[in-house]
């Protein structure tokens, strides 16, 4: 099988921990998306906000990796919230605002209304949007 290429939509917060676990999950932990992933596959995460309980704006690329297991599995994290994820190791990678890239990521189809396609929180996306996305935030500037 070939490697596919992934955004997942989370808070800055939340991207933050998953970075620190080793671990992505996808819609609140969702089996669906973690489904989708084969191992190889690389996974990037877009984080509108800084928090999910805050409205503080954030519209940056903030964590990129590679899926490292097999299949999801399940965590019980207490008040019956079990999320599905899947383990993944995330490359050392400098935040990245979005809005300068919207022109040139084939993927987002209506520059004007471009954050509906994060909607649904997890999407696959083509090579070369991968690409530019990933030299940006793996560039050699200090970040």
């Amino acid at each position: 099988m070939s490697t596919k290429f992934w955004i997942g939509v989370a808070s800055k917060e939340h991207v933050e921990n998953g970075v620190k676990l080793g671990i992505c999950q996808f819609c609140h932990g969702k089996i669906g998306p973690a489904k989708r992933l084969q191992k190889g596959d690389f996974v990037i995460y877009y984080s509108s906000k800084v928090s999910m309980e805050s409205n503080e704006l954030y519209q940056k690329f903030t964590a990129i990796g590679e899926v490292i297991d097999d299949v999801p599995y399940q965590v019980d994290m207490g008040s019956d919230f079990k999320p599905y994820r899947r383990n993944i190791k995330y490359l050392n990678a400098c935040d990245v605002d979005i809005k300068p890239l919207i022109p040139i990521l084939s993927f987002i189809k209506n520059k004007t209304s471009w954050g509906y396609v994060f909607r649904y929180g997890f999407l696959e996306i083509d090579r070369d949007s991968f690409e530019i996305i990933e030299t940006r935030m793996l560039g050699r500037k200090p970040c």
